[in-house]
């Protein structure tokens, strides 16, 4: 096996200092737990070791949905079942939100042998398909989230993505215009990290550099996507009910439990793993295809 080059041993020395600091901050604030810090650290050293591209979709997630989970917490928590005060995650939670990504990035580490290269299939059509599913995972991911976070605090009404019916804030599937909005806009901040980082750490030929600025629209499109699949299967197979005791939205049956929508199948974990798995793969496509 051939001996890691200089250059790269001091981008391990970057990915594990910069990822201990962010997960030490992260902890200290209490948007990690401290298996979710630890899981943390590892999958983010992963990530810019890997290619500093990687490393800023993943931290542009996880920086802008810690922050924006923490906006109107007093609301959410008295409408949003699954809400946690302070938005803590543990490590399962962690996984759910990295674990495709981090085996991407772990292939393409080794096809590569470490050099960062540009989105061009003539060059490598599997390389480009794997990069595609990276920025597919983070764009659903901070979609989902920022569709979320924002749109449970919006007045929009939501209405059910399968029968357009309006359903009360916090129902799994409810969808608003001001939600949609944001998972595409946060699927473009994934975008322009990936472009910007690239820009800086990889060389190519001017066209090909050129062309890289797609991936800003396709990342738009894939938060805006990757929101949507979230909403299908939130409506479909996760459940969603009233207490009329506790007088809120609930995701468990129960004798108190009037149910709104869904059945109860997968949590809100595996909801949002099967929407990354299908939204990285559609992503893989169209850059496949686009560059």
């Amino acid at each position: 096996m051939d001996p890691i080059p200089p250059h790269q041993w001091l981008q391990l020395l970057v990915a594990v200092f910069v990822s201990f600091l962010i997960a030490f901050r992260a902890h200290k604030r209490k948007s990690l737990s401290t298996s979710g810090a630890v899981a943390g650290f590892i999958v983010m050293a992963l990530h810019i070791f890997v290619g500093f591209r990687f490393g800023a979709m993943l931290l542009t997630f996880f920086l802008t949905s810690s922050k924006l989970t923490k906006v109107g917490e007093d609301k959410k928590q008295k409408i949003d079942p699954q809400f946690k005060h302070g938005g803590q995650r543990n490590w399962l939670q962690v996984l759910a939100n990295s674990a495709i990504a981090s085996v991407l990035v772990m292939t393409i580490w080794v096809l590569t042998k470490g050099d960062d290269t540009c989105l061009n299939s003539k060059e490598s059509a599997l390389i480009t398909f794997l990069i595609g599913g990276v920025i597919g995972h983070y764009s659903c991911c901070n979609g989902d989230t920022w569709s979320s976070e924002l749109g449970i605090l919006s007045d929009d009404q939501p209405r059910l993505i399968t029968t357009f019916k309006p359903v009360r804030k916090g129902t799994n599937g409810g969808v608003t215009k001001s939600g949609l909005l944001a998972a595409a806009a946060a699927g473009s901040v994934i975008g322009l990290s990936f472009v910007l980082l690239g820009l800086l750490t990889t060389t190519c030929g001017f066209d090909i550099a050129l062309k890289q600025l797609l991936v800003i629209p396709i990342a738009t499109l894939a938060g805006l996507c990757g929101s949507l699949i979230d909403s299908l299967l939130g409506a479909t197979l996760q459940f969603t009910g009233f207490c009329s005791v506790r007088q809120k939205i609930v995701g468990k049956p129960g004798p108190t439990v009037k149910k709104i929508s869904g059945v109860n199948v997968l949590d809100n974990n595996a909801v949002n793993l099967v929407s990354i798995l299908l939204t990285s793969i559609l992503t893989s496509f169209v850059c496949l295809y686009t560059f």
